[in-house]
């Protein structure tokens, strides 16, 4: 009797690849089963496979998860000799595979480079699987194969054999939950997302699920927001679901002319590419950068040096604070306190320092002595405790106004020059390069660092400086010296 999953033609496929990266790795296995809406018994099913050449030596890691080595791909055909048939088997049918926008990319990114176009309805069998059953927390290849009794006869990893466990899952949901329900499940899953109507919905098959960073521009190129998120796709999506007519929302829709995105290595990559791209493209709707002063300009650091100068003949010089612009902490010296978000939140901070430990504004430096050399106006207002005038010891002054200093001092950089923090899977792993609290950027090999380092200009940001701060805390065992 007919069990169709769903009405249309499909195709369950598997890759192996040399990596996790569409667009540095290769494909070095294809394996597919096509499947016609009203097969019985095992009618209207062709099954095909075949090694890749990718022309690119296949990391040991990879060797070791698949079985595929370089020896089984020297003769193997190139992908650009199998590309015409394999897009004839793969047209007009629902793309089916386990995480799916991963094989669907890599396919997409393979015709590309032959100049060849592929676009495809797509069918996730984790979302799917996710959808039928809830209740599960596990929805990986292993975990079906464990929840419903599923076999294979081939390698496990391999291409074929892997089409084929996704066949047998389809089977067991329908026997579970009845074909009607698996194939609502696919109709909700397969209709494309709505996106303003200004933007071509080709993009769709472009966004990959993978960590990055991702930029909407306007008019004139202007960018409106820019995000990050451990899935790329998804985040872009959700800008527009139901609540994409309300709010701010409703402004970004109407506003879109573009989407961008920078695929990165992990979390680490996205929030550190995210503040850089932040501060170099002051996007119009992030709340970050909604103050009408340019954030980096307006930065300012307390220097307190300490001063060769006697006041007031006394051996122990007066601590005079200074308020510094960022653009000059590289030549700063002393002590350094903040950083604050321009020179209105130091001077606040400062003031309320002064006022809270009673210290002198006229020894601090902030307010001119009087000419007839008398106390300052808060000794007079009982607010100084009279260091202008020898009531108190300038060294105590100076003390306390350390004191009250010391929770916003600057934690100086803990290395004498840039330090790099790896991440990405081992094979293939991403070095974020970082240099007094400042990002520089990403780079593969070390090799790359002088270039990097010299095109390099990166102004001091204080959220970056705080992600870098806690970054550094988090990620202790990776931290390389340069």
């Amino acid at each position: 009797m007919p069990q169709p999953f769903y009405p249309a033609p499909l195709v369950l496929l598997d890759l192996e690849t040399t990596g996790a990266n569409p667009s540095l790795d290769r494909i070095t296995e294809v394996g597919l089963i096509q499947i016609n809406p009203q097969q019985v018994d095992g009618e209207g099913i062709a099954t095909w496979s075949s090694l890749v050449n990718p022309c690119q030596a296949i990391p040991h890691f990879i060797q070791r998860l698949t079985g595929i080595d370089d020896a089984m791909v020297a003769a193997a055909p190139l992908f650009a000799e199998l590309a015409p048939a394999l897009l004839e088997k793969l047209k007009n049918r629902v793309f089916v595979a386990h995480n799916a926008r991963f094989d669907y990319t890599f396919l997409r990114n393979e015709f590309k480079r032959l100049g060849l176009t592929f676009r495809a309805k797509v069918l996730c069998t984790v979302q799917l699987s996710r959808k039928l059953y809830p209740d599960e927390f596990k929805h990986s290849l292993d975990a079906l194969i464990a929840r419903h009794g599923l076999e294979y006869h081939g390698e496990r990893h391999r291409a074929l054999t892997d089409a084929e466990l996704i066949y047998q899952f389809l089977q067991a949901a329908v026997k579970d939950l009845g074909a009607e329900r698996v194939q609502q499940a696919i109709d909700e899953l397969i209709r494309p997302p709505a996106l303003p109507p200004q933007i071509d919905e080709s993009v769709l098959d472009d966004l990959p699920d993978t960590a990055g960073v991702y930029v909407f521009y306007g008019e004139n190129d202007e960018a409106l927001w820019i995000g990050s998120s451990p899935n790329i796709r998804r985040r872009v999506l959700q800008h527009f679901g139901k609540k994409a007519n309300e709010g701010p929302a409703a402004y970004l829709a109407r506003d879109l002319r573009r989407i961008d995105w920078i695929e990165t290595s992990g979390d680490l990559g996205s929030a550190l590419l995210e503040r850089k791209l932040i501060q170099e493209l002051r996007p119009r709707m992030n709340p970050v950068v909604r103050q009408k002063v340019d954030q980096t300009q307006s930065v300012w650091e307390i220097a307190l040096p300490t001063l060769s100068k006697a006041v007031r003949g006394e051996e122990i010089a007066a601590l005079q604070p200074k308020l510094l612009p960022l653009s000059q902490l590289a030549t700063a010296r002393g002590e350094l306190f903040g950083p604050f978000r321009g020179a209105r939140e130091a001077q606040n901070i400062m003031n309320r320092i002064i006022k809270g430990q009673g210290l002198c504004r006229q020894v601090l430096g902030l307010e001119a002595p009087r000419k007839d050399g008398g106390p300052c106006t808060a000794y007079l207002q009982g607010d100084c405790r009279g260091a202008c005038i020898g009531r108190e010891a300038m060294g105590l002054h100076n003390g306390r106004l350390l004191a009250a200093l010391a929770k916003h001092k600057l934690a100086p950089w803990p290395y004498t020059g840039a330090i790099a923090i790896s991440e990405g899977p081992e094979w293939a792993p991403v070095l974020h390069v970082i240099d007094n609290w400042c990002y520089l950027g990403q780079i593969h090999d070390l090799r790359e660092l002088p270039e990097l380092i010299a095109s390099s200009e990166p102004a001091y940001d204080v959220d970056m400086a705080k992600l870098i701060r806690s970054e550094i805390k988090k990620q202790a065992g990776k931290i390389q010296r340069l």
